[in-house]
């Protein structure tokens, strides 16, 4: 049996000692970038004192090199999930999971949240988390373990006993990318699992240096 709890011990492990590596290459560009005499990168630096310039180069390389190269490579990723495809397992469709209520996904899809309203047309709440665990027990279990909010499940009515979609044709856009995303959850039944092992280790790379990289942003105190 896939043990979930373990492969998400072992996810948060990996990205811990990513996350590390990635903290001190940027640290490393950061201080390429350092004039002589300077403190630190947090520092409040009078306006256009050359510990503001180098604060202003070090925005400009995160927007203008870091950040471009994660989008870069992480459309890289995205392009390459295009050379795997669905086996029917039906996982997804049979357990869709949310951290919104259905109440408060009608709100969000009448306010124009195109996720919502898409999700909302493909997908109906169980009556009861146990239903819910029949699916997935795992993965039931594991949500039970690790999440600390609420999660709301759903399903969609569409699946026939077959494990295929009664509509196909007309399944929403969120339903033709799933997976989009290579650090989500899936189970070995998936045929997108082989995309989500190998593409992985540089995904949670391009996380940790965008996760660091916003926290610098959000921490210089930059004065124009």
């Amino acid at each position: 049996m896939e043990d979930l709890t373990d492969s998400i011990k072992n996810l948060r492990a990996k990205y811990r000692e990513i996350f590390k590596t990635s903290a001190k290459e940027i640290e490393k560009r950061i201080d390429e970038l350092k004039p002589a005499g300077v403190g630190d990168v947090f520092d409040q630096y009078p306006p256009k004192s050359a510990g503001a310039l180098w604060q202003t180069s070090v925005l400009k390389m995160f927007d203008e090199d870091i950040c471009r190269e994660i989008y870069r490579k992480w459309s890289e990723i995205l392009a390459y999930r295009r050379e795997f495809s669905c086996t029917g397992c039906g996982t997804c469709c049979r357990l869709a999971c949310s951290e919104f209520s259905p109440q408060e996904l009608k709100i969000k899809a009448e306010h124009g949240d195109n996720f919502a309203t898409q999700f909302l047309s493909a997908f109906v709440p169980y009556a009861s988390k146990e239903d819910a665990r029949r699916v997935y027990p795992e993965y039931i279990t594991m949500l039970e373990e690790n999440k600390e909010d609420e999660v709301y499940f759903y399903h969609c009515p569409k699946l026939n006993e077959c494990s295929r979609c009664t509509d196909y044709e007309n399944r929403p856009q969120i339903c033709r990318d799933f997976p989009d995303n290579p650090l989500a959850l899936l189970p070995k039944s998936c045929g997108f699992n082989a995309w989500k092992q190998e593409v992985e280790p540089v995904a949670l790379m391009l996380h940790s240096m965008l996760e660091i990289v916003e926290y610098y942003k959000a921490h210089i105190p930059l004065r124009n």
